[in-house]
């Protein structure tokens, strides 16, 4: 019997449903073993499978890796050929050494005087959240890590520059290793720099922001169990109208994850909550977080797209205003969903690929590296074959690496 101890990807695994389709051929399983175990049908993991329908449900991607007993990972971990990789993969590299050095305490970086760092550290985040020069924020966060931990090392103005350290690595470090879809285990290794710069020291604020960052990671491994015991473990007090906007957000990853977990109740209740709080507090931005009555909205459309209620979602964002969002991370996130919701309504396919192209202007990786959003347009791709392909689609297509 041939024993199978690993499957590579290749060229030609470039959407999930490819990479499912790769794997169950290497593991001898039949389409209708792997769907059944997944709790599908046949019919739908074949669509999946052929790009006829985008594998873009947590929970589905979850199940469908439990029937091929693979992590969820190796499922959405796909390569991104040029021109949506360009400098990316080396970037992510750089981060993953920096990590490792700050880590191992020799970081290898220069002592600055605290005013400079808290700078720096200011202007990545504010950079993130504007999506300006998102391939510079990766090329800086590097060195701004090495210099951040070389003068901790130092023992100058350590209490604050732990603070900023954990504002760094949950606000731009994770989020940054998120947009561009690395490696889970180099999210999960940023986000213990932060808890353990948070120490046992931590104050609401700094445990919130690693909480919110702990969920977002768990999320993406599938592991919804955990995401919601970080999120069970923090509790912000509303006593400033900042840790309040905490509080909301952390709501709205609640949601998120009940979501995924499918449980309706607890996604209506935790939004419920946050929309209590976002009308209280308005829209802000307090720690780079945008939350506020958009943001509530925007995670009710991602909620009722992992529940597979895209109309709704379509509803909700047609209720929306975008442009009023204070950061324009929010703004390609509502795109971007917008496009998803739309790309599964009958008669709104070209409206689908405006929707993603307007997300992918305002920031480039969401749509060329994010592996749910590469689904979406294989699935699209797939569909307009049949028909006439759009010069818009078969562009975005094409920066995302898919075969045109």
């Amino acid at each position: 019997m041939k024993v199978v101890h690993a499957v590579e990807a290749d060229d030609e695994a470039r959407t999930i449903g490819r990479r499912v389709r790769q794997i169950r051929h290497a593991r001898g399983k039949s389409l209708r073993v792997v769907a059944e175990l997944a709790g599908i049908s046949a019919s739908r993991l074949h669509r999946i499978e052929t790009g006829q329908r985008a594998l873009d449900s947590r929970a589905q991607t979850v199940a469908l890796a439990n029937a091929l007993q693979v992590a969820p990972s190796e499922l959405i971990r796909l390569p991104v050929p040029a021109p949506g990789n360009g400098e990316t993969d080396a970037a992510i590299d750089a981060v993953r050494r920096a990590l490792m050095a700050a880590g191992h305490g020799l970081p290898g970086g220069q002592v600055l005087p605290v005013e400079a760092l808290r700078a720096r550290v200011t202007a990545t985040i504010d950079a993130l959240c504007r999506c300006e020069r998102e391939r510079e924020v990766g090329a800086t966060l590097p060195d701004l890590i090495r210099d951040l931990h070389t003068t901790i090392a130092a023992g100058r103005d350590v209490a604050e520059l732990l603070s900023l350290a954990a504002w760094l690595h949950t606000q731009a470090t994770v989020p940054w290793l998120s947009i561009t879809d690395a490696p889970v285990d180099l999210r999960w290794q940023a986000l213990m720099m932060a808890r353990h710069v948070a120490g046992d020291r931590a104050t609401a604020t700094p445990a919130g922001l690693v909480a919110a960052a702990s969920a977002r990671v768990a999320l993406a491994t599938g592991a919804f169990d955990l995401a919601q015991a970080e999120l069970d473990a923090v509790s912000v007090p509303m006593d400033t109208p900042e840790r309040m906007q905490l509080a909301g957000f952390l709501a709205l990853r609640r949601s998120v994850v009940a979501a995924a977990d499918g449980r309706p109740g607890d996604v209506d209740a935790s939004v419920a909550y946050a929309t209590d709080l976002a009308e209280r507090t308005g829209e802000g931005n307090a720690y780079g977080l945008g939350f506020g009555p958009i943001k509530v909205g925007l995670y009710r459309m991602s909620g009722l797209l992992e529940m597979g209620d895209n109309e709704a979602a379509a509803g909700v964002a047609e209720s929306l205003t975008p442009e009023a969002h204070v950061n324009r991370s929010g703004q390609a996130a509502y795109w971007a969903d917008y496009g998803r919701a739309l790309a599964r309504m009958r008669g709104r396919q070209e409206d689908a690929v405006m929707a993603l192209r307007r997300a992918e202007l305002i920031s480039p990786h969401r749509i060329q590296r994010g592996p749910v959003i590469r689904e979406v347009l294989a699935e699209l791709l797939a569909r307009s074959r049949r028909d006439a392909v759009g010069s818009e689609l078969r562009a975005m297509a094409y920066r995302a690496g898919l075969p045109v």
